[in-house]
This record gives C-alpha cells, sequence and structure tokens, in this order.
C-alpha cells in the first residue's frame, strides 16, 4: 500500500499550480515514460512515476520583451534545483515516506545537467531513469512545456497510471 499515490499529487493545489507552469502533458507524458523504464530496469516504479511527474515543478518561466526567451532559460535556470525542494516539501506535506521523498528529489535535482557546471555526475539508477524519461518527451525549443491535454483526459491518465503502479506493486509483493 502507497502512502501517496499519483492522484493525491496530482489534485494537490500546489502540483497544479507548477504543473501548469512546466505543462501538465510533459509532466504525465515523462511519469508513463518513467513507469516503464523503471519496470524494464527494476527499479520502483512508484518512485520513478512520481518523479518524472514532479520533475519540472521547479520551472521559472523566463521572458524577454514579452516573448519566452529559451536562451535565457538554458543559461539561467535552476528549476531542477526548485524542484526537487519544491517536491520534498509537497511530498512531506501530503504524508510520503521521508527515506522516499528525499529519493524522489534527488531524481528530480539529477534530471538534467542544465545547472551543473560540467555534466561528468554519476547518477543512480533511478535518476537516469527520470532523465531518460524526461528526454524521451522532449520537443526542440522546449515546445514539451506547452502541449495541452484537457483536465479529464489528465486526471484519467493518471488514475490509469496509479492502477498499473498498484498492479506491479502487487505482482513484486506477491
Amino acid at each position: 500500500m502507497r502512502d501517496v499515490t499519483l492522484l493525491d499529487i496530482f489534485e494537490h493545489h500546489i502540483a497544479q499550480k507548477y504543473l501548469r507552469r512546466s505543462g501538465i502533458a510533459h509532466a504525465i507524458a515523462v511519469a508513463y515514460h518513467a513507469f516503464h523504464l523503471a519496470k524494464e530496469q527494476g527499479i520502483d516504479v512508484d518512485v520513478a512515476a512520481k518523479a518524472g511527474l514532479l520533475h519540472d515543478m521547479g520551472h521559472y518561466t523566463w521572458y524577454r520583451n514579452g516573448n519566452w526567451d529559451y536562451e535565457l532559460y538554458r543559461k539561467n535556470d535552476i528549476h531542477a534545483i526548485k524542484g526537487a525542494e519544491r517536491a520534498h516539501k509537497l511530498l512531506i506535506r501530503l504524508g510520503e515516506n521521508p527515506v522516499r521523498a528525499k529519493e524522489i528529489s534527488l531524481a528530480i535535482l539529477f534530471h538534467t545537467d542544465s545547472f551543473l557546471p560540467t555534466n561528468d555526475i554519476v547518477r543512480t539508477p533511478l535518476q537516469q531513469i527520470v532523465k531518460g524519461a524526461d528526454e524521451k518527451d522532449e520537443e526542440e525549443g522546449g515546445l514539451h512545456h506547452y502541449r495541452k491535454i484537457d483536465k479529464a483526459k489528465a486526471r484519467a491518465s493518471i488514475i490509469r497510471l496509479d492502477g498499473w503502479i498498484d498492479k506491479e506493486l502487487e505482482n513484486d509483493s506477491a
């Protein structure tokens, strides 16, 4: 039995605020990719999907003269740091196991190299899964953050993924 489901996270007003900013369709797609990659590699699918869903909740919108400036974002953004902090606080607030909340937050922190001075970090398998899941859904110029999804479809997708996670965890414990 999980302490916190994806639906618990998704429906929280703090998650909604930041998921809308970074793109709900992208967040859900990354959660699905993370689930599948984790399942293939024998990694905890629940932790992977949660990190995938929340991986971009640290995004700030970088604008210049009223227009999105992707290069300004690439040069100055620290969304992985902010996202790890926000995700940890949200997960603890929702009642997630503190050890799991930290693991999820660290996966969010290391899902990108954009804030690191060098690209030579050695990631854990979970951290690599979240990075790979994000890369599977990326589009040129950050356009993946602007794809739209209907609220009802987004919620149904989250519920479906929660069901898959429950089934996997049940199979693992049997």
